[in-house]
């Protein structure tokens, strides 16, 4: 069974539970005594006029995808947003407070010392440069520079290569990629300054797991970071207690703080270093800011975190999601299947709703796409099954709020009943793309013409390759009368990804029209034929 539209942090980012110590209570402390989902719901706290986000025309969703950052992250806990306020009404001194919160953290969480960042990705750059330069101020304001630097590298093993690692880059250190034991040995030296992981099932079986990678980076005086910020919090923490020295967490995920915060916990010294190197002190980190409303609202929210009621929230979830089943079930040729997760990283059940979408008249996309467009907004993932026959939905009730399971089911089933019109079928190609093509491309504040496209046209199909900036990477596409659709996509094994979908009309020796970037929106774009 195949889910799509999940992201990479959603999916594969997870550490591998291993039963005894790993099982759910122990990792949660077993202190659990508040209620799931405590408060007043916001959904029933926001009826009436429309203010806020809808007065500057902005629709808010229902979230069954999860915590995607572009999806504005879980919502925050009562308990969250009464720290905040209470916060903002009096003035502190905040290294004072940032040395309190460092304890405070360290007595919930069992690591020697915490800090509250601006997200997760500022704590692994904050970790970085405490790894580089170590609190040393004279070291700390030449960063990115690191000429005449001692340390500067960072070691990433293959199976970590993501498209967060630019956080450890942006300090100025070069990545060094590694695969086995033999080339992390060999790569380790007086100029490795971290060893970065990033937590998933495929570190856990890797033969460079986390264990193995701390033995023989510690042998040669080199700290280990992992990078979780999609898993639940362990205590005691899971990855420190296999050697890492370093972890860092999102704040506006599972653990329902404020979206622009997140923690790292370790080693003292070293957690006391990133303090150092971000704001409010100067150099290259200044911009990540964190202000003292989020830094006690993700206190807050780790002392939640060893409150609530998890094994409760987790029978809500199933319960909703057993609803939503038994609710969409009522239409014919429906099938229903809850999937429980394995690991750490996104802990929540989800369910796949699949049904013949020959038969039923519509594709699973096609529901995400109206449901997303409709009212109220609702925001889902299309799901195939083992069958090609077979389309549908998934359902992740993480970020549900109550009685929007029920809102979803209604919706599913009144789209199953009733279908909106399928896409426009593909037209007999009227035009030939074939041909190298010089490309200029407008952005949002500037133009390239560094692009070339290189297709060769069988029927509707088109194969080449894009050629960027900097990159060429292979490129797939297809002709529907005279539209030419061309997509390419450089992977996340690089250390980044970028994901191109050029549409246009081809008239002649030009082609023209929008170019989807994913997370970096859109441009226009207009090619002219070379050969």
């Amino acid at each position: 069974m195949r889910t799509e539209g999940i992201s990479r942090r959603t999916m594969l980012g997870r550490g591998a539970a291993a039963g005894g110590a790993l099982t759910l209570g122990p990792l949660l402390g077993g202190e659990a005594v508040a209620a799931p989902n405590g408060g007043t719901p916001a959904r029933a706290a926001a009826k009436g006029p429309k203010g806020g986000y809808e007065a500057i025309g902005v629709r808010p969703l229902i979230n069954g995808r999860g915590t995607y950052t572009v999806l504005s992250g879980s919502l925050m806990l009562p308990e969250v947003r009464d720290a905040i306020d209470r916060a903002a009404r009096k003035y502190v001194q905040l290294d004072e407070l940032a040395d309190a919160i460092g304890k405070r953290l360290a007595e919930l969480t069992k690591a020697e010392f915490g800090m509250v960042s601006s997200g997760a990705s500022a704590a692994l750059g904050h970790a970085s440069a405490a790894c580089v330069a170590g609190g040393n101020p004279d070291l700390h304001v030449q960063l990115p520079d690191l000429t005449g630097f001692t340390k500067t590298e960072a070691i990433i093993p293959k199976h970590s290569r993501n498209v967060y690692e630019a956080a450890i880059s942006a300090t100025g250190l070069k990545v060094v990629e590694v695969e086995t034991r033999e080339q992390l040995k060999k790569a380790l030296g007086p100029q490795t300054a971290l060893v970065y992981i990033f937590a998933m099932p495929r570190v856990d079986e890797s033969e460079l797991d986390t264990k193995t990678i701390a033995q023989i980076a510690h042998a040669a005086n080199v700290p280990v970071l992992v990078d979780a910020a999609a898993e639940i919090l362990t205590i005691p923490n899971v990855h420190l207690a296999r050697g890492a020295d370093l972890v860092a967490y999102s704040g506006g995920k599972c653990l329902r703080g404020p979206q622009s915060a997140g923690i790292l916990l370790g080693r003292e010294d070293l957690v006391r270093a990133a303090w150092v190197h971000s704001a409010p002190h100067h150099g290259w980190a200044r911009g990540f800011k964190v202000g003292k409303e989020e830094a006690m609202g993700m206190l807050a929210a780790v002392e939640m975190w060893v409150q609530r009621d998890h094994r409760a929230e987790y029978a809500t979830w199933t319960s909703w999601l057993k609803d939503i089943a038994r609710r969409v079930s009522v239409v014919r040729g429906v099938t229903t299947k809850i999937v429980q997760p394995e690991g750490l990283s996104n802990r929540t059940p989800s369910l796949t709703v699949l049904w013949d979408a020959e038969k039923q008249g519509v594709t699973g996309q096609t529901i995400v796409d109206t449901l997303w467009d409709g009212e109220p907004r609702i925001a889902i993932n299309a799901a195939r099954g083992g069958d090609p026959a077979q389309s549908g939905v998934s359902i992740t009730p993480y970020m549900l709020e109550p009685g929007d399971a029920r809102t979803i089911a209604r919706e599913i089933v009144k789209l199953l009943r009733d279908p909106p019109p399928a896409p426009e079928p593909p037209k007999p190609p009227t035009v030939d793309a074939s041909g190298t093509w010089a490309l200029e491309i407008k952005y949002t504040a500037s133009t390239s013409t560094a692009h070339e496209l290189k297709l060769t046209q069988d029927g509707a199909k088109i194969t080449g390759t894009h050629r960027g900036e900097f990159v060429s990477r292979p490129a797939t596409g297809t002709v529907s009368g005279a539209e030419v659709t061309v997509r390419s996509y450089y992977g996340e094994e690089h250390g980044d990804a970028l994901s191109f979908t050029f549409t246009g009309t081809l008239k002649g020796d030009r082609i023209s029209g929008k170019l989807n970037m994913g997370e970096y929106l859109g441009a226009s774009w207009t090619a002219t034929r070379k050969s």
